[in-house]
């Protein structure tokens, strides 16, 4: 064979550029998750993005997430919908990872007064919450402490998902009698795990078949939706992630979690998309650290600090009512959040609740029997035992509810946001120093 020959008939290229150019990554999204075990403030800066967004994407979860916002004294609570939608001129797309009780969506739209549009891409659950209930009932009963899950039915639904017993919006929008069918035959193994259960199927069924004729209009295909969306004009899509990193079903505080990814790769598989369109990551912490429910809490102050975060802070969960655990800023879970999401920058929220303390601590290793430990613990066991070491910085006593600028703010006051940002090597873009729109700070 000659030099110049190629052997199995191959075309002879001296080329070195592929022959189809390479595909137009097109535009990316920007993305909002939460750096602790939620409540941090997400709907906030979601809000504040949402002013220059033409799309805000809620890609995993249900109703179990709840977000806050302030618009000209006005206050809106979301657990379905993207808070973003506050803004008339955006089109809210709630992906294939979400889960929703369709008469929540309707609700939580007429009270909220939404005017943006919807394209809703969703799965399915009904009789799920009394699935929840009975679950937590029986945990408590067999091992005497449950998992204090919001029992919106979030857990049996995505149990159902895995379990590929699950029903879908398509489903319910495609054939009415096979999709009826099917769910009898998943009522029915649920009142054979459950005897207790009491399942009114043909009540379920008609009022499932009244939203078919009102959720049509809404429904797109979620991947060619979101892929026109990428590859179309130049668009500001925006994603606003719920829960929290420490609440992830894979790196969260197991099994003291919830049911989905919160981290950044549940924006690909909740929304269908590609990890190279995925823009901006932007963590929102709170400037000191809260939990609903139980589960381990190195941090956790069960004393007068803690009482003072929770009374000032207001904190009490949007969907359960709970009064949240508080305690000090935990940086050690904070860089463990980033580990997983690769944050480009941070929103550091209610730093104003700090205003009365004289000093404040800060969370920035743990110890387990006197060693220091270099990673985040898996095991719940081993995070109880943890033995937190703190940094102590001064505090500032003054008001900074008024701060519309990092310089306005009172000198230790910046002196906290520069050591957080220097311990985890993230900056920090905005500071909230109160409920309103108005009240974020912006740095830059």
């Amino acid at each position: 064979m000659s030099k110049d020959a190629v052997p199995n008939g191959a075309a002879h290229s001296t080329s070195t550029e592929p022959h189809v150019a390479r595909p137009n990554i097109g535009n990316r999204v920007t993305v909002v998750l939460g750096a602790q075990w939620g409540d941090e403030g997400k709907g906030k800066v979601v809000d504040l993005l949402a002013q220059d967004a033409d799309i805000v994407c809620r890609c995993q979860g249900g109703n179990n997430a709840g977000h806050t916002v302030v618009v000209d004294s006005v206050e809106y609570d979301f657990h379905l919908l993207p808070s973003g939608i506050i803004n008339p001129k955006v089109t809210a797309f709630i992906g294939n990872g979400v889960v929703i009780h369709l008469p929540g969506l309707f609700e939580e739209a007429e009270k909220n007064a939404c005017k943006g549009k919807s394209e809703v891409l969703v799965r399915i659950f009904d009789f799920h919450q009394a699935v929840d209930g009975v679950q937590e009932q029986q945990r408590q009963e067999q091992a005497g402490k449950n998992l204090g899950t919001t029992k919106k039915g979030i857990g049996p639904v995505y149990s159902a998902k895995a379990a590929r017993s699950g029903l879908r919006i398509c489903d319910l929008m495609s054939d009415f009698t096979q999709f009826s069918e099917r769910f009898k035959v998943l009522a029915s193994q649920y009142q054979s795990m459950y005897p207790t259960l009491v399942i009114d199927i043909d009540g379920e069924l008609s009022k499932l078949r009244d939203y078919v004729e009102k959720v049509k209009p809404m429904v797109r295909d979620g991947v060619f939706y979101m892929y026109g969306a990428l590859h179309g004009p130049p668009k500001n899509i925006l994603v606003e992630g719920a829960n929290a990193a420490l609440l992830d079903i894979d790196f969260g505080t197991y099994p003291f979690v919830t049911s989905s990814n919160c981290t950044v790769g549940g924006v690909c598989t909740g929304l269908g998309m590609p990890p190279q369109n995925v823009g901006e990551v932007y963590g929102v912490v709170k400037a000191y650290t809260t939990r609903v429910g139980i589960g381990a809490f190195p941090s956790e102050q069960f004393n007068d600090i803690g009482e003072l975060l929770q009374t000032r802070g207001k904190e009490v969960g949007v969907t359960t009512g709970r009064k949240r655990r508080c305690g000090w800023l935990d940086l050690v879970l904070i860089k463990y959040a980033h580990m997983i999401n690769g944050f480009t920058a941070l929103a550091l929220t209610k730093l104003d609740i700090l205003d009365v303390l004289p000093e404040i601590k800060v969370g920035v290793s743990y110890s387990v029997n006197g060693e220091n430990i270099p990673n985040f613990p898996a095991n719940q066991e081993v995070l109880q035992s943890v033995e937190v070491q703190y940094d102590t910085l001064p505090g500032w006593n003054s008001d900074t509810s008024t701060a519309r600028t990092f310089d306005e703010l009172p000198e230790n006051a910046q002196k906290y946001v520069r050591y957080i940002e220097e311990h985890l090597g993230v900056p920090v873009k905005w500071i909230g120093v109160g409920k309103s729109r108005e009240s974020m700070i912006q740095i830059f």
